[in-house]
Order: C-alpha cells, then sequence, then structure tokens
C-alpha cells in the first residue's frame, strides 16, 4: 500500500488502530532516520493489518458499526505510519489525542542541496533558504522555483549554476516521491479471532525490541478486556498529579506480582481465563494499594515525587505486601521494616539489573517469608555491604542514590531552605521547589584555577554531592556564585540550626576556599555517621535473618561496584591459549577493589553471567585442579603486593555453580595504596593505580592518583 493511500485511509475512517496499541513513543532521531530511508529509497520495514468483522475497541473517538461491515486495523508499523502521517500532513492523527504523543517530531527540516535532516536551529537555518520544512514541502506550499528564486535575490539577481539548480529541483523531486513509496502489507485472515490476532502482534514484536514484554501483556490483557489499558492510563494521571510518575510497565508488574506472584513471565498474564482475577485484583490496587503505597512513601520515607527514587520497582514487592494485609493495615513496626528495606534497595541498587528474576526472589520472600523485609534486607547485605562509607561520596554526582537518600534525611530532620528558612518539604508554587546548588559556587572553584574540566578528578570534586545543599528555586536563583565563607556566615546568622539540619560543617575555617577539599572531607564523615545512623534505627526491632542467596543469584545481580565477572585467569578463550597477559588482569582488578571498598571478583564467569568454570585455566597448571589453581594466584598476588596482603585482604574458595566450580574471591577493602606494575605493547614495565567505579576499574592519572591517596588512606 502506498503512503499516499494510508494517510487517506485513516482520514476516511478506513484504518484505524486498536486501543490495546501503545502510545507514540518514537523520537526524533527515529523520524529523521526513517525520513532519511525513504529519501534514498532503502528498506523501511512492514506493516500488519488485520480486516475484521468484530475488532477490539479502538483508538480514538470512532465508534464501530457493525452495519458498515468490516475494518482494518493497523497492528504493526503504527509508529512509522505515525511519524509519516504527522510530517506529510502536520496534524496528529484521529486515532491519537496530543496527550499520547510523547515526543512531537513535527518540525523537521530538510537541506535541499545537501539531503541534511534537523530540527530547527537558528544559527544553522536563519537567512538560509536551503533548509525547508519537510511538511510544507510535501504539501506544496514550497516549490523548487521559491528556492532558487531566494538564492538568485540573495546573489543579487545572479543566476545560480545550472548543475546547482539541477542537484536542488532533484532533491526535491526524491522528498516528494515519499508519498509514492509503498510499504509492503502483510495481511492476517478475516476469519482470525481477536485472540489469534493478538497472538500474531505478540509474535511479530517479540522478535524485535519495539515493545517490552509488560507493554505485549497488556496488549493480550486489553484483548479480553478492553477497558484495561484506559484504566490503567486514568490511574497514572490520578498518581502523577501527586508526584508519582510511572509507565504502564509498572502497573503491569504490579498486577503480576498480586496475581501470579512473580516478576517474570508476563505470558501468564495472556491467557483470558485471567480475566476475573486481573479486574478484581485491579479494583484492590486502584481503590485503595496503589494510593496507600505511595502516601506511605511521602509520609513515612520523605520521598516526595518519584524524580527521587533510583528504581521505582523496589515499590512492587511493597505493592505485594500491603496487597496481602487484609484492609491495608500496617503495624507501625512493619511500616519501619518497610521504609529501612525501601532505602538501602536504592542506595544499593537493587533493581537495576536483573529486574525479573529480582522481583521473583523478593516477591517470593513477601509471600512465604514471615518476616520478608528482615530476609530481603539480608540479600542485599549479602550482595554488597550496607554500611555507608566517607569514601563512597567521592567525585559522585547528583545523579547517585545516595544525593536522594540526603535529601530524605534531611527532610526528616525538619531541614530548612538555607535561605528562605522554608520547609525543604514540597512546597506550594513553582518559585519555591526544590533545586540543589554548590555549596562553594562551581564559578568560584574554576576560577581558583584546579577545578576546571581540564582535570575529570578535580572537575568531579566540584561537583560532588557533598558539595551541595537543598535550596528552593527562588533561593537558588538569588544565590548567585557568592563566596562559601560569606553565605554559610550569612545562613547561621539568619537561620542559626539551618546549617546542621542539612550535615553542614559549622567549622568557619572550613569555608575558606583554600579549605575546600577539608570541608568536603569533613562533611563526607558527618554524612556517613548520621546517614548510617538513621538507617540503623529506623527500624523499631530486629529480627536476627539469615540470608538465601545463593551464588547464582549474586550473578544474575550483574556487575557492579562490588563484584566484577572474569571469564579466565590465564585462558585466552578467543585465541584458544595460554596467555599469561590475563593475570594482569586479575590483579588489576583485585588492586583496584583494595582501593576503594572491597567486593568480590568471580573468575569463570563471562562479562554477561555465563559460566564457563575453570577447566580451561586448570588445563594450564602442573595438576589440573583448585589447589594449584589457588596456589598459583597467591603466587601472583604475593609478587605483586606482598605476602601481608595476600594472607590478610584476601578470601579465596571454589564453589559449584551450575555443576562448573568457580573461583569466588572476596577483597578486603585496604588499608595501603595498591599499585598494579602492567606491561606496555613494547615489553615495559609500569606501575599503574587503579580504582573501582561502578562496575569498571578506572585508571587514575599521577594527579589524580596523589589526590585521591591523600582522601582515601591514612598515611601519617
Amino acid at each position: 500500500m502506498k503512503i499516499r493511500q494510508i494517510i487517506d485511509k485513516i482520514d476516511e475512517n478506513q484504518l484505524f488502530v486498536p486501543a490495546f496499541q501503545r502510545e507514540y513513543v518514537w523520537k526524533r532521531n527515529d523520524a529523521k532516520n526513517l525520513i532519511s530511508s525513504l529519501i534514498k529509497d532503502y528498506p523501511t520495514g512492514t506493516m500488519l493489518t488485520w480486516e475484521t468483522n468484530n475488532p477490539p475497541e479502538l483508538k480514538g473517538t470512532f465508534k464501530y458499526d457493525s452495519n458498515k461491515g468490516s475494518v482494518k486495523l493497523i497492528l504493526d508499523g503504527q509508529q512509522r505510519i505515525t511519524t509519516l502521517y504527522m510530517l506529510i500532513t502536520g496534524n496528529i492523527p484521529p486515532y491519537y489525542t496530543e496527550k499520547e504523543i510523547e515526543n512531537d517530531i513535527r518540525g523537521l527540516y530538510v537541506n535541499v542541496e545537501t539531503l541534511e535532516l534537523e530540527y530547527y536551529k537558528v544559527k544553522t537555518m536563519e537567512n538560509n533558504p536551503l533548509w525547508v520544512n519537510i511538511t510544507d514541502l510535501l504539501q506544496g506550499k514550497i516549490s523548487p522555483r521559491d528556492i532558487t528564486d531566494e538564492l538568485e535575490r540573495r546573489n543579487n539577481g545572479e543566476r545560480i549554476p545550472r548543475d546547482r539548480e539541477d542537484l536542488i529541483y532533484a532533491n526535491i523531486k526524491s522528498i516528494e516521491k515519499i508519498e509514492d513509496r509503498d510499504f509492503l502489507e502483510q495481511v492476517i485472515p478475516v476469519k482470525a479471532s481477536i485472540k489469534e490476532a493478538i497472538d500474531i502482534f505478540y509474535i511479530v514484536n517479540a522478535s524485535g525490541v519495539n515493545l517490552t514484554d509488560a507493554e505485549l501483556a497488556l496488549a493480550q490483557i486489553s484483548g479480553y478486556w478492553p477497558q484495561a489499558r484506559d484504566l490503567f492510563k486514568k490511574k497514572l494521571d490520578e498518581l502523577a498529579e501527586q508526584g508519582f510518575v510511572f509507565k504502564l510497565d509498572f502497573l503491569v508488574y504490579a498486577v503480576l506480582a498480586v496475581t501470579h506472584k512473580m516478576g517474570s513471565k508476563m505470558e501468564k498474564l495472556h491467557s483470558a481465563d485471567n480475566r476475573e482475577t486481573i479486574i478484581e485484583a485491579w479494583k484492590l490496587l486502584d481503590d485503595s494499594v496503589l494510593d496507600y503505597v505511595c502516601n506511605l512513601l511521602k509520609s513515612q520515607a520523605y520521598v516526595d515525587h518519584t524524580d527521587e527514587i533510583n528504581s521505582v520497582y523496589a515499590l512492587i514487592p511493597i505493592i505485594t505486601f500491603v496487597y496481602n494485609k487484609p484492609g491495608n493495615k500496617l503495624t507501625e513496626e512493619e511500616i519501619s521494616k518497610i521504609i529501612q528495606w525501601f532505602y538501602y534497595s536504592q542506595i544499593r541498587n537493587r533493581y537495576i539489573s536483573q529486574l525479573p528474576q529480582k522481583l521473583d526472589k523478593d516477591i517470593s520472600i513477601i509471600n512465604d517469608n514471615p518476616n520478608p523485609f528482615d530476609a530481603m534486607l539480608a540479600i542485599i547485605a549479602e550482595e554488597r555491604p550496607l554500611e555507608i562509607k566517607p569514601t563512597e561520596f567521592i567525585g559522585r554526582d547528583v545523579r547517585h542514590p545516595l544525593f536522594a537518600l540526603m535529601k530524605w534525611y534531611f527532610k526528616s530532620k525538619g531541614a530548612v531552605c538555607l535561605g528562605t528558612g522554608l520547609s525543604i518539604r514540597k512546597n506550594m508554587g513553582k518559585k519555591y521547589g526544590l533545586e540543589r546548588d554548590h555549596i562553594f559556587a562551581y564559578s568560584v572553584l574554576r576560577d581558583s584555577g584546579i577545578y576546571d574540566m581540564s582535570n575529570q578528578f578535580h572537575y568531579a570534586i566540584a561537583q560532588e554531592i557533598t558539595n551541595r545543599a537543598i535550596l528552593t528555586q527562588i533561593e537558588n536563583r538569588e544565590k548567585s556564585a557568592k563566596f562559601a565563607n560569606n553565605y554559610l556566615s550569612t545562613v547561621k546568622q539568619r537561620f542559626p540550626n539551618a546549617l546542621k539540619l542539612q550535615c553542614i560543617p559549622e567549622n568557619e575555617a572550613l569555608w575558606e576556599i583554600e579549605n575546600y577539599e577539608k570541608f568536603l572531607e569533613a562533611r563526607r564523615v558527618l554524612l556517613a555517621d548520621e546517614l548510617n545512623a538513621y538507617l540503623n534505627n529506623i527500624s523499631i526491632t530486629a529480627v536476627n535473618v539469615t540470608a538465601q542467596l545463593d551464588l547464582m543469584d549474586v550473578i544474575q545481580s550483574g556487575e557492579h561496584g562490588f563484584l566484577e565477572f572474569k571469564s579466565t585467569m590465564r585462558w585466552n578463550w578467543r585465541e584458544n591459549r595460554l596467555d599469561k597477559k590475563m593475570e594482569e588482569i586479575i590483579l588489576k582488578t583485585i588492586s583496584a577493589f583494595s582501593n576503594a571498598e572491597g567486593g568480590k571478583l568471580l573468575i569463570g564467569v563471562s562479562d554477561e553471567g555465563e559460566v564457563l568454570g575453570l577447566e580451561n585455566d586448570y588445563s594450564t597448571l602442573k595438576e589440573a585442579n583448585k589447589d594449584q589453581f589457588e596456589l598459583h594466584l597467591r603466587n601472583i598476588v604475593n609478587n605483586a603486593f606482598g605476602k601481608e596482603f595476600a594472607t590478610t585482604n584476601l578470601t579465596v574458595n571454589f564453589p559449584i555453580v551450575n555443576t562448573m566450580e568457580i573461583c569466588e574471591i572476596d577483597i578486603k577493602s585496604g588499608s595501603n595504596p595498591l599499585y598494579c606494575e602492567v606491561q606496555d605493547k613494547n615489553g615495559r614495565t609500569e606501575k599503574k593505580f587503579y580504582v573501582r567505579s561502578g562496575n569498571t576499574s578506572q585508571e587514575f592519572d599521577i594527579q589524580e592518583t596523589a589526590s585521591y591517596i591523600s582522601k582515601r588512606f591514612d598515611l601519617k
């Protein structure tokens, strides 16, 4: 079917989109790529349609009348078709409302000489007649002659060269031919049922990355419960008004959790046998559970909006727990344990990777364990240390979950804006919204000649969360680039308790610009002490629960700041041979963990979490067993870092995972810096300094190393 015909059929109410389809989610870059492919005559995909006398609920205002015969539905390809409709007509198609267009891709410009595609840029396009709005071009509002005449006018009437004129005309013809391009149409038979059509829609999408498992599950639910999508969206709007912004995926996870007690296998929701169960479950979620959980977070965890939350999926186990409680009646003790676990789930990145598997684990604990949040907290403690150390703040910016915890803690203390004295709990009026500003103004730090962008480490120190205070917007605008000593002195005079409430050191000597890094050191210690005390004291009672966490759970959690996978110690998998160069990588990782907060290294596991075992490594040793492996490992560690380190800072085990033996090395946080000797491509040996950051071991240069060591280690 030609693109022109598709657009005409949409306008003539002959082509529709079923209600179970998602909203328009393409971004501007997607639109640019599609138009570029069409201009170049590249393949652009297909469309899947279904002509039926028994359609599901349709998007838009059109109501199906069985007396008018069959209708044709777009099941796949609607993101592309919607893009073309908007760019060719300049309008939103009738099956969508403006609210359902997440990204407005209209206003795309094309350079008719080079065929570049861009959205409007004043410097590039203003007073340049070659840049034309592609919609105006496709609608015939601008002709080739208009463009060439304007070029000649700007060239004092001198005619442009014929070859240039021909190029512009040819390019415009290529653009105008877009409407005559064919979209290959695949058609589902008329005899197909709604269930069969949705199954085909699922199969088509399941092989790609266009829709998530949750979106495909929602499509199935909407097939047997047509009102589901609209009801879910209505609830999302209600929650968003209270500051809690979720996506439809989130609600589908919640439904799966309370109806099937799991966080994976979305296909469990596909069968129409679920209809009554899901309707009943949704009524309870909609009427009370979702509102209760959001209000619980707002009133007890001091979370004013979801922007402060690292992963909203931590709410799914909480929703499941509340759902299971008759009348949503929780005790004070239960609420305390929920909040404590929620905080740790955020700062220790519980749901950043392996989401379905982790939800499976946690939801099963919610349903089966008498002390579920104690048990889930024990799992986090097995994966990563709970205690916050001052060094964790080094170089961390506002995107780090510790910053959110800082805000929640400040709110719990009744902290106030440093300039206005107003509570930093959610305030009325846009100008009193919360912002995070530097205590030591960045412009002042930059002008000192040390903290500019030329040095990665120093720039990170300038942006560190320990150099941030929570202010209202109006105060942030008026604060400007004041020197910290002047600003903080004024704050202390006007609001004597404000600094203490935001854990800002009150030693005035630390407010001087030359003492900036000493200020950060003092605040790191202050924050770590107070945050740890706050987290430890949230729960009224502590139940001693043993974590039911096997090593496969750890592997499925993926690499992070305290966990690294290595396929081998000395076997080159790519070249299928012994390669002692691999040992340098092991030593680098051990030193990086030691120089940071410690961690766990698993040898015999690929980066993707596939268990490979140690068989190939064993084959390179005198005796192919774990004893020889450990002996060799300790020898290379002894030679690199000394026997004392190898004896006191490493614990080595050989667990069996998926029937294969791997090596598990636990590395303690070191009391002295470790340098790692590596050879360059010319065979020259040099010492390097590595630090664990995120899920990588980062090399520091000389200046960064000196700065880090002075803060991390007590070398007096």
